[in-house]
């Protein structure tokens, strides 16, 4: 198959990588110093499953990019501003847009710019660092995609997204395609959003959060908060949705961080409204309360708009 990758950074990069190296054709969309790493030095990855360096296409301009079958998205949130053009002029043609975005908020950012029909969307989970120009640094060994249909009927897995899981598959990442892709979406995000904002709000990584019972308590409510957001769109959530989330965060190490975090850290942008606003306004319209995450979202948003 032929993929563009919009967003050729940890997580990107690093999928497109993998299809690249067993032979599908892949154009990585990127600019400056990564860009010029890739077209000089291939794009490498270095990880526990094994090291390997990557010769493919590499662009800035789309216009530049020809025909594909799938763009994947996996850019930040807040840099759809400048990202949702560059899928647009890739998506051209049959070419289909799959997008890996953090939040629930992408699908519909998407098919504002390419059309809801060319639409499929999927949860990710793995860890990858961009450690320097040309070079992605893997964590672990996880690589999962759980994806489908983001528009339409959504009650069969279509032959596009088995196409598509076949070509995943083949290329060692753990593929997972669904009828309705806002189930997978959900079920991230009820874990992710507060997640992101505890951590991030506090400063902490999970670890000592989630070891005070008093703040485990909040946290475990905020988990609800999002759930009955999801179940209130219509969502069709698997019962014992916060019950997983509480036994997979006893499972990870005290260290870990959010991604919203870590940019707080380095004095990056962070997600706040894909992964905190969202849940605040989108519970408004249900008429669902989140009174947990809207005053985790009054804590953060004044970093997004840069006047913290």
């Amino acid at each position: 198959m032929r993929f563009a990758i919009v967003g050729s950074g940890a997580v990107g990069g690093y999928y497109g990588a993998r299809l690249a190296r067993t032979g599908h054709e892949v154009t990585f969309i990127a600019r400056g110093a990564h860009l010029a790493a890739i077209r000089e030095r291939g794009l490498t990855i270095r990880s526990p499953l094994g090291d390997f360096t990557v010769r493919a296409r590499a662009e800035e301009d789309p216009a530049h990019v020809p025909p594909v079958d799938l763009a994947i998205f996996a850019v930040k949130a807040y840099s759809n501003h400048v990202a949702l053009p560059l899928l647009k002029g890739v998506t051209r043609g049959s070419a289909v847009a799959l997008t890996l975005q953090n939040g629930v908020d992408s699908a519909d950012e998407v098919s504002a710019a390419v059309g809801s029909e060319r639409v499929l969307a999927g949860a990710t989970y793995i860890a990858t660092a961009l450690s320097e120009p040309g070079v992605i640094t893997q964590t672990g060994t996880h690589r999962r995609i759980v994806f489908g249909e983001a528009f339409g009927a959504r009650t069969a897995i279509t032959e596009r997204v088995a196409r598509i899981h076949d070509a995943f598959a083949g290329a060692d990442i753990v593929s997972e395609p669904v009828a309705d892709a806002r189930v997978p979406l959900w079920e991230k995000f009820c874990y992710l959003a507060p997640f992101a904002a505890f951590t991030g709000a506090a400063r902490l990584p999970i670890g000592p959060l989630w070891s005070a019972a008093s703040t485990r308590e909040v946290m475990e409510a905020a988990f609800g908060e999002v759930e009955a957001v999801a179940r209130a769109e219509g969502v069709a959530l698997a019962p014992g949705v916060v019950q997983r989330i509480i036994a997979y965060i006893d499972s990870i190490p005290g260290a870990t961080r959010s991604s919203l975090l870590i940019d707080l850290q380095h004095g990056k942008p962070i997600e706040v409204e894909a992964l905190v606003g969202t849940v605040v306004r989108r519970g408004a319209r249900a008429g669902v309360p989140t009174p947990l995450m809207a005053a985790l979202y009054a804590v953060l948003e004044p970093h997004a708009r840069g006047t913290a």
